[in-house]
């Protein structure tokens, strides 16, 4: 086992012969912690932590298949398992810390009402965080919104939106709703600027949308196959800071068939990761958020994909911090 994982309970008082002490429980063959990694107290604890991983069980509006509401536990019970050290950076990213928040429960008043007070609740958390890496697993895609409005309003400036995504987003309103996951983009653009990547499926009035904005840049997933020109013309137009959010429908659904709306064709794997590692190496990227996992009974591929991702995210923004062997 890691030595960054627990192995042990080690906290805890004396009874003084009225019952075990720390170091009697600390022998004990405990279970890893269910937090993001199963990171042991002292590696995950807020104070000395470097990234903080939000939780938002967040489902209300999706439109076809339903269960995003169980992707952020089966992300966090999936990196339980991963293994720490990362090969391509040549350490383990881990070690700047990672804790994880409890989950947020937001209203079941109406999508309106939940967003207002995912909004204001991420505003105080940028408030108690810092220059902490904020990490927020959905749930669906409506919550990037909040999250993305909160970073400009808190910096007190617009920001650049890298959207990897299979859809635009860019609805004005979705089944009698403008809080909806298909208007999440929409929702941004008088604080934000969203450059879409891997967009394969589009309405007519995004199209337009796109085309009026100067606010929008979208790289339509059919223009990324000859060669990875795309990757420079998304970092042409990704300006700091940059808040990235990934909605795991954007992978090909050979990959990622865990989601409520999947599209044929999309990103591979490592393709993804050269993208992202460029940005993170070349860009501000100040917070993001990984979206829309419904997992599926008895596939857990998917959720280990989803885990090992945000791990990854993780590692690119600290890169050249984590532990060598």
């Amino acid at each position: 086992m890691s030595p960054n994982r627990r192995s042990a309970a080690g906290t805890g008082r004396s009874t003084g012969g009225e019952g075990p002490s720390a170091a009697e429980l600390g022998g004990l063959p405990w279970e890893l912690p269910h937090c993001f990694l199963g990171l042991e107290e002292e590696a995950s604890a807020f104070e000395s932590s470097g990234a903080v991983v939000l939780p938002v069980p967040y489902e209300a509006t999706t439109s076809w298949r339903h269960g995003t509401r169980d992707g952020p536990r089966a992300i966090v019970e999936a990196s339980r398992f991963i293994e720490l050290y990362d090969q391509e950076l040549g350490g383990s990213p881990a070690v700047v810390g990672v804790h994880t928040l409890p989950a947020l429960a937001l209203t079941r008043e109406g999508p309106r009402e939940a967003l207002e007070e995912l909004e204001s609740s991420y505003r105080t958390l940028l408030g108690t965080a810092g220059d902490r890496f904020l990490v927020m697993l959905g749930g669906e895609h409506s919550i990037s919104a909040a999250a993305i409005r909160a970073q400009a309003s808190v910096r007190g400036e617009r920001v650049t939106v890298l959207q990897l995504d299979a859809h635009a987003d860019l609805r004005a309103e979705h089944e009698g709703t403008a809080y909806s996951h298909a208007c999440a983009m929409r929702r941004v653009l008088d604080v934000a600027d969203v450059v879409g990547v891997g967009i394969r499926g589009i309405s007519e009035e995004e199209v337009e949308v796109a085309r009026g904005s100067d606010a929008v840049h979208l790289i339509y997933a059919d223009d990324m196959r000859p060669d990875d020109a795309w990757m420079d013309e998304a970092l042409e137009r990704l300006v700091d800071p940059v808040y990235l959010t990934f909605d795991v429908d954007y992978l090909d659904p050979a990959l990622m068939p865990s989601t409520g709306t999947p599209e044929p064709g999309g990103g591979d794997w490592y393709e993804t990761l050269r993208f992202l590692r460029r940005v993170f190496q070349e860009r501000d990227v100040v917070a993001c958020d990984v979206v829309e996992l419904a997992p599926t009974p008895g596939l857990h591929a998917p959720d280990f994909l989803v885990a090992k991702l945000v791990y990854k995210l993780i590692g690119y923004r600290f890169d050249g911090e984590a532990e060598a062997p």
